[in-house]
């Protein structure tokens, strides 16, 4: 199953944990990406050329490493960029040392995040009002922020050419060019990709020994295509702001203004919105779930209906992520949307977005009112978690709760000390989590504690979407031996990211600083937590969650959650099991 965009009213989750909201460091373990302008063709949008074609005479089977590269150069060549990040990070995650699938994943995000950029209106009138000097100070301040949190030694070579890419791909972007360039003739055309293609040899002998290195570099390269193409330097500078920090991993990213402010307030538990939760697909964005009293709830959106336009961004033309982009906006403003029911009946709405709080524990029930089995859905771990858990945990011991089942599936993540705090509430004793970076103030040992502990028989539900916090949660119990974990291999995201605000501009940085490990000392990152009741999917089929709408929009019950129901007869064996010793 492959990880969805989480979307409250337009605001995408970063899956973090934080000290923030949690990552593998699989980047940079790599080698750098080498990027040489001869390998560019611009008839291919900036794509790096594919190897030569082996002759039809000489058929070879091709192994599953090539295939998996095939697979993702098709995405490329279609331009479906989001499509092909989580399709290589997949495939790195099944073949760890290709670095051929690395560099595909990082030329894909270049692209990905250029487009993003262009359509985030903080980050386009940063590009407005920053002077050249100020966006200077934000690149170094960048750098300064590496070379001290980041969880492993920053390579500065690296961080240049990595800069140097992402400009050089955002001059191959048309959201890029119609935005910051007048291409009106030929001759403008050729000298823009003259100096695309000139730029990393340019600059190849400069040094690149500090950061003061680094600064001069990208002064130079803003002032020289300023000079000749009649570039903003202002905008060369936030493309190597950007390159630096989204190639590093694939959590460690620049924060426009606006993105800084939607991150606090998901981590508060509430933002400016619709109150719907989104799953981005090819053609259209799937509504999960409503908020109940928010505005599309209040507008009569409704669990398993699609969203097929936002204001002129349809999603059959559109990558849907970019017009789930375009659901944020100020309070009180409206948004056009194109809504389709589960019968396939398209209407059109107005929805005015507004504040709205956003619940993380839904659809709490006894699942089976024989065995008095309870069962409760976290989505993301937020300030709000843990009072939310303990009143629904409160919820179900009122209608006599004998075990419990707590589903983290489809979890991205959230607050590292929410994450903790949830585990405490089930064990008594030992390590949680132990966090480990390269700054000694991110090395910390966390432990339960006996106090308020629920020792109910617990089932903790997993799948590939698991990831960050609710892998901190999960790998507690498994290694506890707490509660048995059924489901799928969770995702393997095993790091912290911090959020720091920028002095020198409104931005932002999520940086991963360390990574995390289960009390038995297992690296989350790349492994993931194994459950201990395997319930595998069909690889042709999507796996549902009750409650959730499934690829038509049916509303899908508990009986037909197979991993759901898989936990209810372990828990269910293990209490007959009790009740007859008991009885002895």
């Amino acid at each position: 199953m492959s990880r969805f965009a989480r979307v409250w009213a337009g605001l995408a989750l970063c899956t973090l944990c934080l000290s923030s909201m949690g990552a593998d460091n699989r980047a940079s373990a790599q080698p750098p990406i080498t990027i040489q302008p001869p390998a560019f063709d611009s008839s291919t949008d900036g794509q790096l050329t594919k190897s030569p074609v082996i002759s039809q005479a000489t058929p070879i089977e091709l192994s599953k490493e090539q295939r998996a590269i095939d697979a993702g150069l098709a995405l490329e060549s279609a331009r479906k960029w989001n499509e092909a990040i989580r399709h290589y990070e997949k495939a790195s995650r099944d073949f760890p040392e290709s670095r051929t699938l690395y560099q595909r994943l990082v030329i894909s995000r270049l692209h990905y995040d250029v487009n993003r950029r262009y359509v985030d209106q903080s980050f386009l009138e940063a590009t407005k009002t920053l002077s050249a000097a100020e966006a200077l100070d934000l690149y170094s301040e960048i750098l300064a922020n590496l070379e001290t949190h980041y969880v492993e030694t920053t390579q500065l070579p690296r961080i240049l050419l990595h800069g140097t890419a992402a400009l050089e791909i955002a001059l191959t972007q048309q959201k890029f060019i119609d935005n910051q360039l007048s291409l009106d003739s030929d001759v403008a055309r050729e000298a823009v990709e003259e100096f695309r293609l000139g730029i990393h040899q340019r600059i190849s002998q400069r040094p690149s020994n500090n950061r003061y290195d680094l600064r001069g570099t990208v002064a130079l390269v803003a002032e020289m295509a300023n000079a000749e193409i009649g570039l903003s330097p202002t905008a060369v500078i936030l493309e190597y702001v950007s390159g630096a920090v989204s190639t590093l991993d694939p959590y460690t990213r620049l924060l426009s203004g606006d993105q800084l402010d939607e991150m606090f307030s998901n981590i508060e538990g509430n933002f400016v919105g619709l109150g719907i939760e989104l799953k981005t697909s090819s053609d259209a964005l799937q509504i999960l779930s409503v908020i109940p009293g928010g505005p599309a709830a209040e507008a009569g959106i409704m669990a398993g209906e699609k969203i097929i336009r936002v204001e002129t961004a349809h999603t059959k033309q559109t990558n849907p992520d970019v017009a789930a982009d375009l659901l944020r906006g100020p309070e009180h403003s409206e948004v056009s949307l194109t809504v389709v029911d589960r019968n396939g009946r398209p209407r059109e709405l107005s929805v005015e977005r507004r504040r709205v709080e956003v619940p993380c524990v839904e659809n709490v029930h006894l699942v089976d009112p024989v065995t008095r089995i309870g069962y409760l859905r976290l989505t993301n771990f937020q300030k709000t978690t843990t009072r939310d858990v303990e009143r629904a945990l409160w919820e179900l011991h009122r209608q006599g709760m004998r075990a419990l089942v707590l589903d983290v599936r489809g979890n991205p993540g959230g607050l590292l000390s929410a994450a903790v705090e949830v585990a405490d509430r089930f064990l008594d004793n030992g390590r949680i989590v132990t966090t480990r970076g390269r700054n000694a103030r991110e090395n910390y040992d966390y432990v339960a504690h006996r106090a308020n502990t629920w020792s109910v028989p617990l089932a903790v539900l997993i799948d590939g979407d698991s990831a960050s916090a609710s892998e901190i949660f999960a790998g507690a119990i498994a290694d506890s031996a707490r509660g048995s974990i059924v489901g799928q291999r969770s995702y393997g995201k095993g790091s912290v990211q911090g959020i720091f605000r920028m002095q020198s501009a409104k931005f932002g940085l999520c940086l991963t600083t360390a990574k995390f490990y289960s009390p038995k000392g297992r690296e989350i990152s790349l492994n993931g937590v194994l459950p201990t009741i395997a319930v595998e999917n069909d690889p042709d089929q999507e796996t549902y969650i009750a409650a959730r709408p499934d690829q038509s929009g049916r509303i899908l019950t508990d009986k037909e959650d197979v991993v759901l129901q898989r936990a209810i007869e372990s828990l269910a064996s293990s209490s007959a099991q009790i009740s007859q010793r008991t009885g002895e």
